[in-house]
């Protein structure tokens, strides 16, 4: 893989990271809201061009929902079946509630029970395993360390728990977070009652639409996963991305929103199940409707803090990610000269396949399970990990495949950019990318002047 790399960056990339390497990174945190003046000097045209098949609206499938502005009905996703009698009473095995680590009982809501596998026989931690133990269980948070180990990846049991403190969804200090989980969740529970179980004929014009554009996504959301095609699933995203939207205007709903809180589900559905894979959507016949509410407050609320750090990526006319896209640009013109050219004597401009990259950060160019170990490193990043450094992985990304694109004719290219070969990536692929871009990042990061394209 190393080997489709310019020179310079094969002779200096660092090997995978392993478990004892932590103490040679610095990571940091993406949920704290980055800050800087927004700079874009794309135009409007150069964003319509972007177009990218799978972020093109289409108007077929409106029809196939058989719906109406007018018909209420088309705000609501009845119809899905009852739980079964035999309803599993599961419980986050690391609820950050208590998140106390010998035999945790009790969720971060309510219901007590423990996990549903507490009764299999207990298994010698890791040494990892133990680390991320320590750090959790303390009375406060140590944010660096965590951030730090956090930087190679986490435990699947300690996923959720991290994720959801570095995201500063729940505070660092453990006497406060029960308080604290459960307000930010009645809070949700409101704002269900505020902006979506109203009578449709009170929404304006402009939420109409805005619901029928979720209702349109939702299917469309990672539809080869399983999981995603269940009905209480998509019902729970619908409102949380709706009720998003009302609660930021400025914004409002833009598809690829929908993408991004993929991963939050699955890993905090995951929690309920001591971090079993959860992507066959088997567990929902075992979680309970109190639960299911519990899910989708923490998903709404980790979502909200994500988006908080990338908010203009999403506003009228994206200038967020058509500044990432423009930095892609000028790096890999930086370091790969040579691609950026047959790129260009081709026709290829950037924003036609990085556009979708940069909206919904590689969601649909990797496995789900891969996004989550790259969501790992992301999370930690103390200040933009969602953005700038989203960028050099994304270059690293394009640069190994190098030696092919250069060899391909304009169709050939944007197919192969359309429908990257990444469908045999494990994480060992992703440790190496992340490995590749941070050592662009220590090359090139807060240097602007290296990156400042030659072209004229």
């Amino acid at each position: 893989m190393a080997s489709n790399l310019p020179g310079f960056l094969r002779r200096t990339l660092r090997s995978v990271y392993s478990d004892d390497d932590d103490e040679d990174l610095e990571g940091g945190v993406a949920g704290e809201e980055i800050t800087g003046t927004i700079t874009s000097s794309s135009t409007n045209d150069t964003h319509e061009q972007q177009g990218g098949n799978e972020l093109n609206r289409d108007e077929d499938d409106l029809n196939a929902l058989g719906t109406q502005l007018g018909d209420a009905s088309i705000f609501r996703l009845d119809g899905d079946k009852g739980l079964p009698e035999d309803v599993g009473t599961a419980t986050p095995f690391n609820s950050l509630a208590n998140i106390q680590m010998t035999n945790p009982s009790g969720g971060g809501g309510g219901g007590g029970g423990g996990s549903l596998k507490q009764d299999q026989e207990p298994r010698q931690k890791t040494y990892r395993e133990t680390q991320f133990e320590k750090i959790l269980a303390a009375d406060v948070v140590n944010l660096e360390e965590l951030r730090k180990l956090s930087w190679n990846g986490i435990p699947n049991i300690y996923r959720a728990a991290s994720w959801k403190i570095l995201l500063g969804y729940v505070p660092t200090n453990a006497s406060r977070r029960t308080a604290s989980i459960r307000r930010r969740r009645r809070e949700y529970q409101d704002s269900i009652t505020q902006f979506y179980d109203i009578p449709d004929d009170t929404r304006t014009s402009q939420e109409q639409e805005t619901l029928r554009q979720v209702l349109v996504d939702v299917p469309r959301t990672a539809p080869e996963v399983q999981l995603f095609r269940n009905d209480r699933i998509r019902r729970s995203l619908s409102r949380l991305l709706y009720i998003w939207a009302m609660r930021h205007p400025a914004s409002s709903y833009v598809q690829g929103i929908n993408d991004l809180s993929t991963p939050l589900l699955v890993v905090f559905l995951s929690d309920y199940y001591d971090g079993e894979d959860v992507l066959e959507g088997h567990v929902m016949n075992q979680l309970s409707d109190e639960q299911m509410e519990e899910l989708e407050a923490d998903v709404y609320g980790c979502l909200t803090n994500l988006l908080a750090g990338i908010q203009d990526h999403y506003t009228s006319d994206q200038p967020g990610v058509q500044r990432m896209v423009m930095r892609l640009e000028e790096l890999v013109n930086r370091i790969d000269k040579d691609l950026c050219e047959h790129l260009r004597e081709t026709g290829i401009e950037f924003i036609q396949f990085a556009f979708k990259w940069m909206n919904c950060l590689l969601l649909r160019e990797f496995q789900l399970k891969c996004v989550v170990r790259l969501w790992d490193t992301y999370i930690s990043e103390k200040e933009s990990g969602f953005e700038g450094f989203h960028v050099y992985v994304c270059a690293a990304f394009l640069c190994q495949f190098s030696s092919q694109l250069q060899a391909m004719t304009f169709d050939e290219l944007f197919g192969f950019m359309q429908d990257m070969p990444t469908s045999d990536w494990t994480d060992t692929e992703i440790e190496m990318l992340l490995s590749q871009a941070y050592v662009l990042s220590t090359l090139f990061g807060g240097s602007d002047a290296h990156l400042t394209s030659s072209n004229p």
